[in-house]
């Protein structure tokens, strides 16, 4: 029976979904997946479950069933910009049956997401190829894929979906730190300006030095980013921990534990995963006698769930 639907379905071997991480790189997205119909036990969600169709492993991959405007649908939970979808086809047969399908992006459920934007139309794809295309500067909860007008099968077998929320959260939020050297204040690491050594924050020496950023809001971090110093002294950030929490005993500095820089470059922005950590607090902990944190700018990105004020 599996192997009468795979090689007699509309397919798709794989969806590749690629979203340009502004403003650096790219985070990988987790969202709850929807189609239009339910082919035996070839469910929406095994878009998104990490496992790739391989040969004998159709069972890890979604179909609907034969019908007019088949569809699958990935739901973000929160909007995000998209760049680019790569399509890769199934490599064993049938390659044509992806020909017409339709991309669309954006916030709608009207039509099941079917009337949203169109990124792009795939007039063909070779079988097993990936072709990529390109959506720039859409923003969207929902990407779709649907067979329009026509009665079709669609199956998927992995969705990977790549992106960023828009907008750093750190512009107009309260940073703090401890102890401050002269006039390098922490407000200096939020104000935008990265390669301006006088735009910059910087603790005098002291123990475990910290700077703090309260977000007013319980956030979801996603994200963090710091540009270092790009004058001298790219040193003072080497074995800084980022950490995120709602707490702020020992002034932050005991809330769990996102990353820790091993080094940044004079001058340079490296992002940071936090993978939907939760809290208010986001701080930069140097541990340690006699140290000096200095940072140029942090941002963050990441969705607020609860309004504190």
């Amino acid at each position: 029976m599996c192997g009468n639907f795979w090689y007699s379905c509309r397919s798709i071997c794989f969806l590749l979904v690629w979203w340009n991480e502004r403003p650096l790189h790219n985070v990988k997205l987790k969202g709850i997946a929807a189609q239009s119909s339910v082919f035996e036990y070839y469910r929406a969600d095994r878009a998104v479950d990490g496992i790739k169709y391989a040969p004998g492993a159709a069972s890890f991959c979604t179909g609907t069933n034969s019908e007019v405007n088949p569809w699958w649908r990935l739901n973000l939970l929160d909007n995000y910009y998209i760049s680019t979808v790569t399509v890769t086809n199934r490599a064993n047969c049938c390659p044509e049956r992806l020909d017409g399908a339709e991309i669309r992006i954006v916030n709608s459920l009207e039509n099941n997401g079917n009337n949203n934007p169109i990124c792009a139309v795939i007039t063909s794809i070779p079988a097993g190829a990936s072709y990529s295309y390109s959506c720039p500067d859409m923003v969207g909860r929902y990407v779709n894929v649907v067979i329009p007008q026509e009665t079709r099968f669609l199956a998927l077998c992995e969705v990977e979906v790549y992106g960023s929320l828009p907008g750093n959260v750190a512009i107009g939020k309260n940073a703090t730190q401890s102890p401050t050297h002269l006039a390098w204040e922490a407000e200096k690491a939020i104000d935008g300006i990265k390669n301006d050594r006088t735009k910059c924050s910087s603790t005098g020496y002291g123990n475990n030095s910290f700077w703090r950023l309260d977000l007013l809001n319980i956030y979801r971090v996603y994200t963090v980013v710091v540009t270092n110093r790009i004058d001298c002294c790219s040193e003072h950030l080497n074995g800084a921990e980022i950490r995120v929490g709602n707490s702020l005993k020992n002034n932050g500095n005991d809330n769990p534990k996102c990353a820790v820089i091993s080094s940044i470059p004079a001058g340079v922005s490296y992002f940071y995963l936090c993978v939907g950590m939760v809290g208010r607090y986001v701080n930069l902990v140097i541990p340690g006698v006699m140290k000096v944190l200095t940072l140029c700018e942090v941002e963050v990105y990441g969705t607020g769930t609860t309004n504190i004020n």
